[in-house]
């Protein structure tokens, strides 16, 4: 490769625990993975991380990030996942962590059949009392149902602005609400898994035709256990500490879907093109029940919260692309057209808060316009791709030298809207609001009753966004000697954004940022040995913001909990990076590599805390420039050296150690100390060992993952940044064959089961356990 890469292939995801992409992915060099979706890398916010499957990027179906949640795929449908650190000309130009490239599966050169199905159990959870959300339509599918979705008369009103509801009509709209506000008691059920796969080459109509369709599913029950939250006051304590306030404690029990299937083509067109057609979809939904206590220094009182909440995402490709060689001489013409889809839905997300007056008191709704809540959240985006390759040789054939140019455009449209809506009861005395939610909203909400207001909420809004990319390059890769190669060209990246916001409340805003770039790059390829190589490159790639933050719309979360507000005023980060590699293969399998990189950023994109007096809010902000800099080791070595009967043994492990620091310049939204990057981690640690029988009938693998303590967003003065504390994970994975076509799996997750913790100085963020998972399956082809 003439970048600087890294790939997992889908025999090593075989060997691990790894049920998705994240999953997956963590095991490389310098990534790091939030909340189990979110692909960081070499310390780098998600902002400086792209996705694209099958060469084709993907949109996001969430919408606050920019990164696609690599939970969304499958392990089963994989092939492979590349990481490429350093930009070429040929690469889209929009990142600096890194760009993953997911590659679903291809089709087996005979015809293969293969099933699989597991069965797994949560410890903390599984066969235990747990917290549930109601269910209401086929959630087993990913699907809420239609009692789920925003009533006709509620959404006819619109934000009330021009018209406000009678009282009857505000009796409807409380009446058309489902009437569900609290989590049941459930038995946690266990984890259950399969799919079902078939490909090969066969002649259809005279023509060979590649073919592979598959399908997986899986479903699992979570628990964050020993969940607590907290907020720091301003007040600074006599050890230089902050006062803790708003601390809540509780439990969060979630039932979670995953499940999708791809259905690819491929045929060859005569001795010298081959044309593919690559479809997949996938699903994944969280049903999740919420249940806390703690004191509302804001209000003054204990408040008892309950939350309930669906959410389901949805990618979709459609994709058909071409190789072509034209000439003997090697020139060869590569071209794809993609159409892909993102869905997010967040139907009737319910809050309902209950207080009292003295300890052990009786509890009663909270007169509060918050304290009954109902969000309705959805968000489509929609992308054209087409691209177009060609590569020339140029010069001496011996040194297979060429040039390639190419183009690629893109067009996104995206449409998210969230509609909040607060039902009120000023008038209801303490005789009512000691009722259960369920027998207020049956009571007081017939035709003739007088009690309930419905009103939208600040924190709501919708905004669409079109965003067209036109780029083009040329690249020269030039072979100096028989050792020394060169690879030089540039990029030149057209980008046009049009943003439009309309918030609850305010009048509507547009943003139309747009950029012309040039990102020249140059990187030197040597080979000391036969198999060692050396690798420097310098380039300047860019990131641009999110359309979420850009859009000045407010996203809300519970009482005492962090709103979300888009800056329309961001503008594009300019990154211009250097890395040297050195690699060694000492041998079939082994792998020695050391890298050095640094990068540095004009006018970098953070996520700021902003300590609000009552609602607590993050946003985003333009700082003046940062610099990242690290190292990152790799090895990988076969044991036989050491003895004979060692060989079936193989130790690998892959440290990155890392920095930066940001200057904020004069914006009031950050702390005056310049600090790390948000994202950024000091070090990432990756180890494992595989034993593997010498006929590959049996594995086993043992893997250890360790991310450093790094900021996850930075606050406003006086308030420190907050922090994703570190924390171990170890995995065990056994694979072994029992009976023909038939094997075994069987996979311990989570051994230590560390607490995930976020601090903010002396003040603990948030903190629970997730409990260790054991599973076992089988699979059978032929």
């Amino acid at each position: 490769s003439t970048n600087i890469i890294t790939s997992i292939t889908a025999e090593q995801i075989s060997r691990s625990p790894d049920s998705d992409a994240a999953a997956a992915v963590q095991r490389v060099s310098g990534v790091s993975v939030q909340d189990g979706k979110y692909v960081t890398v070499r310390g780098l916010s998600e902002l400086y991380t792209t996705t694209s499957l099958n060469g084709a990027r993907l949109p996001s179906p969430e919408p606050e990030r920019k990164v696609v949640p690599l939970d969304l795929f499958p392990a089963g449908l994989l092939q492979s996942i590349t990481t490429a650190k350093n930009f070429t000309p040929d690469l889209p130009g929009d990142f600096s962590g890194a760009r993953v490239d997911i590659r679903t599966r291809e089709f087996p050169a005979s015809r293969q059949i293969s099933y699989s199905l597991g069965m797994g159990a949560n410890l903390l959870a599984t066969g235990k009392d747990v917290l549930a959300a109601p269910t209401d339509g086929m959630e087993w599918l990913g699907l809420g149902g239609s009692d789920r979705a925003l009533p006709g008369v509620v959404s006819g009103f619109g934000n009330f602005a021009g018209q406000s509801p009678t009282q009857s009509e505000t009796n409807a709209m409380v009446r058309s609400f489902r009437n569900v506000w609290r989590p049941n008691g459930a038995t946690g059920s266990p984890n259950v898994s399969g799919s079902v796969s078939m490909g090969g080459n066969d002649p259809i109509l005279g023509r060979n035709i590649g073919y592979l369709a598959s399908l997986s599913y899986s479903r699992s029950q979570e628990l964050r256990d020993k969940e607590v939250r907290a907020y720091p006051d301003a007040t600074v304590l006599p050890d230089g500490g902050f006062r803790e306030i708003d601390r809540f404690e509780g439990q969060t029990g979630r039932n979670s879907v995953l499940w999708g299937g791809l259905l690819n083509f491929s045929t060859m067109l005569g001795t010298s093109g081959r044309l593919q057609f690559n479809n997949s979809y996938t699903r994944t939904s969280d049903n999740e029940a919420r249940s806390e206590r703690g004191f509302s220094e804001n209000l003054g009182r204990e408040l008892f919260v309950d939350r309930l909440r669906f959410v389901s995402r949805s990618v979709r490709t459609h994709q058909i692309a071409g190789e072509h060689d034209l000439r003997d001489n090697g020139t060869r013409l590569q071209w794809s057209l993609t159409n892909s889809g993102v869905t997010r839905s967040e139907p009737d997300r319910s809050e309902i808060v209950y207080t009292r007056d003295t300890p052990g008191g009786q509890l009663f709704w909270l007169d509060d316009p918050q304290s009954a809540a109902r969000t309705f959240a959805d968000l489509d985006e929609m992308s054209n791709d087409a691209s177009l390759d060609l590569r020339l040789p140029v010069g001496n054939s011996l040194n297979a030298n060429y040039l390639k140019i190419g183009a690629l455009t893109r067009y996104t449209t995206r449409d998210a809207d969230n509609s909040v809506y607060s039902i009120q009861a000023p008038s209801l005395g303490i005789d009512g609001r000691e009722l259960s939610p369920t027998q207020i909203f049956d009571s007081y909400s017939g035709s003739d009753a007088s009690v309930f207001r419905v009103v939208p909420l600040s924190q709501g809004g919708s905004y669409s966004a079109t965003d067209m990319l036109a780029a083009g390059y040329g690249m020269l890769d030039w072979g100096l000697s028989d050792r020394l190669r060169v690879i030089a060209g540039a990029r030149v990246e057209f980008n046009s954004v049009e943003l439009d916001a309309d918030p609850t409340i305010g009048a509507a805003q547009r943003t139309s940022p747009e950029f012309t770039d040039v990102l020249p790059s140059l990187a030197l390829n040597y080979s000391l040995t036969h198999n060692q190589n050396l690798r420097l490159s310098a380039s300047q790639t860019l990131a641009r913001p999110e359309y979420r933050e850009l859009a000045p719309v407010q996203f809300r979360d519970v009482i005492g909990a962090e709103n979300v507000i888009g800056n329309p005023e961001l503008v594009r980060s300019l990154i211009r990076n250097v890395d040297v590699r050195w690699e060694w293969y000492p041998d079939r399998g082994e792998l020695l590599s050391v890298a050095v990189f640094g990068k540095q950023f004009d006018k970098p994109i953070e996520q700021v805390f902003l300590g609000t007096s009552g609602t607590r809010i993050i946003s985003f902000a333009n700082a003046r420039e940062a610099v990242n800099y690290g190292v990152e080791f790799e090895a990988r070595k076969s044991l036989r050296f050491l003895a004979s009967a060692l060989e079936p043994l193989t130790v690998f492990s892959n440290v990155t150690l890392m920095d930066s620091r940001i200057t904020l310049g004069n914006n009031s939204s950050f702390p005056a100390v310049d600090r790390p990057m948000v994202g950024q981690a000091p070090y990432v640690v990756n180890a494992g060992m595989t034993w593997e029988s010498l006929n590959a009938g049996t594995s086993a693998t043992v893997l250890f993952n360790r991310v450093g303590r790094r900021i996850y967003s930075a606050a406003e003065a006086p308030f420190p940044s907050v922090y994703d504390e570190a924390r171990n994970v170890l995995d065990l994975s056994l694979r072994f064959p029992v009976v023909g076509g038939l094997s075994a799996k069987v996979d311990a997750k989570n051994l230590l089961d560390a607490p995930y913790e976020r601090t903010q100085g002396n003040v603990v963020r948030e903190s629970f356990n997730a409990g260790r998972v054991l599973s076992v399956g089988f699979s059978w082809s032929r």
